[in-house]
């Protein structure tokens, strides 16, 4: 690797920041991987990725010693998952472990450029909008407490010294090994939503060429909506996944809790205005047809 590689900071390399690594190395920078566990390290090493075993959650005193020891990130992007295992409450995740993060951050990055923090957020910042068209300028209306700690969280980032960062608010990843709720339909178990409410989606690998782009934009806005920009009614995501699956049709009961995301568009304009994205996914309906294999 070269000595003038830019150092990349991952933190949380699950299904979207692994990818994000990997990108980041294949492109030739140094990246290094922040992970909980000893045995998720040993696969990011194996990939070319630097493993750095922290617990974001924890109490970590020598945080500021090991970034120091780094070197100044040109680019972090979070990406920490939740693990209901892990006993951590999501303000424990996304805005304690956050902040501990930044600040430790904060003593390497005094000298210009400053690092570039990138922060995943996620469409469940609006609750149920009855179907309407949400954007930028749509102040959140989180339903549920992750969204409301992710509001939290965005806030801090914009607050603080490193920030305002940029925050990358996804709609729902799918992709190879991800395809939501296909469990429910092989079990044919009722979907808690109604059939003809809105599904907002975004295939993996084009989220992560979205962080490598916005990780080399000269300028980017600090806040961007992520999604395909083709919203499809639940009835027909989930009625095509049921058939190529081999799957029972189908069933619904739109009078249970709405667990899972609610009835909105989401409008990605901005993005593919300040960017020239050209997705590899535009249509998760046809995206679906090469992800899974009917019996």
């Amino acid at each position: 690797m070269h000595p003038s590689a830019p150092l990349r900071l991952v933190v949380g390399c699950g299904y979207l920041g692994e990818r994000v690594a990997r990108r980041w190395v294949a492109a030739g920078s140094r990246v290094i991987g922040i992970t909980r566990r000893a045995a998720r390290a040993a696969e990011l090493h194996a990939l070319g990725i630097e493993p750095v075993i922290i617990d974001v959650t924890a109490a970590e005193p020598g945080w500021r010693d090991t970034f120091a020891s780094l070197g100044r990130p040109a680019t972090v992007f979070w990406s920490v998952g939740f693990d209901r295992a892990a006993r951590a409450t999501h303000r424990d995740v996304h805005v304690e472990g956050l902040k501990k993060l930044l600040d430790a951050l904060a003593t390497t990055s005094s000298v210009s450029p400053p690092t570039r923090i990138i922060f995943s957020s996620s469409t469940g910042v609006w609750g149920d909008e009855g179907g309407g068209v949400v954007d930028e300028a749509s102040p959140p209306n989180p339903s549920r407490d992750a969204g409301r700690v992710l509001v939290e969280a965005e806030a801090l980032l914009a607050a603080h010294p490193l920030g305002p960062g940029t925050t990358l608010r996804f709609a729902g990843l799918y992709g190879p090994d991800r395809l939501p709720r296909l469990d429910d339909l092989r079990a044919g178990r009722p979907l808690a939503a109604d059939p003809d409410s809105w599904l907002n989606l975004v295939h993996v690998d084009d989220a992560a060429a979205v962080v490598c782009t916005v990780t080399d934009a000269a300028s980017p806005q600090p806040l961007y909506v992520v999604s395909d920009g083709t919203p499809v009614r639940r009835r027909e995501w989930y009625g095509r996944l049921a058939t190529l699956t081999g799957s029972p049709e189908p069933r619904w009961d739109p009078s249970a809790p709405r667990t899972r995301g609610a009835d909105k568009r989401v409008d990605p304009s901005r993005l593919f205005t300040d960017f020239p994205l050209v997705l590899l996914h535009p249509d998760s309906l046809v995206a679906l047809a090469g992800l899974v294999n009917a019996p």
